[in-house]
């Protein structure tokens, strides 16, 4: 046994010689000081790493590129469809409010531009916790912004039946219809 005041750098372990031990047998196309580089046409044993899989990375997502801005605004679009027509919804059922309320449309316009603001706010409230929720802790990559604006939508849309319920004409037709 070798002795423990070296360092463990100088200390060498001695090995009997196995039988059928020795050197590997060697491929036909061998050739020493030749590096191998495989030939046209094959394919790779191992892919190289792609901006998307970096080689650091401890979780998905850490070392990311950057994308461009298009990138962005295209996600932020794909679903935006149904964000305009809560919006269209809500637009209609305030007007009918609005002027079955009589009187000046400053203070109705207000509060129209202030529900606009609040369901912008949860727009961007909804992408936070889909970013915080399926990016960041699940790994997945989020390819549109449908949920943030349905999710929207359905404030839109539920704004559009308060201020229709607040609206007391389309309350006695609906009561005059179902009742």
């Amino acid at each position: 046994m070798a002795d423990q005041t070296q360092p463990w750098a100088e200390r060498t372990v001695e090995v009997s010689p196995q039988p059928g031990a020795g050197v590997p047998q060697q491929r036909d196309a061998y050739r020493r000081g030749v590096a191998s580089v495989g030939r046209p046409g094959m394919p790779r044993t191992e892919p190289f790493p792609t901006l998307e899989e970096p080689i650091g990375a401890s979780w998905p997502g850490e070392m990311t590129p950057r994308r461009p801005m298009s990138w962005h605004v295209a996600q932020l679009r794909r679903g935006g469809e149904w964000s305009a027509a809560g919006a269209l919804f809500a637009f209609i059922c305030w007007g009918i409010w609005a002027i079955s309320g009589g009187g000046h449309l400053a203070a109705p316009l207000v509060i129209f531009v202030l529900s606009l603001l609040v369901a912008a706010g949860l727009f961007a409230l909804a992408r936070l916790v889909g970013r915080v929720v399926l990016e960041q802790r699940l790994g997945r990559v989020r390819r549109s912004a449908r949920g943030a604006h349905l999710v929207t939508a359905v404030f839109l849309a539920g704004l559009g039946v308060a201020w229709l319920q607040q609206t007391e004409w389309v309350v006695s037709v609906w009561n005059w219809v179902f009742n």
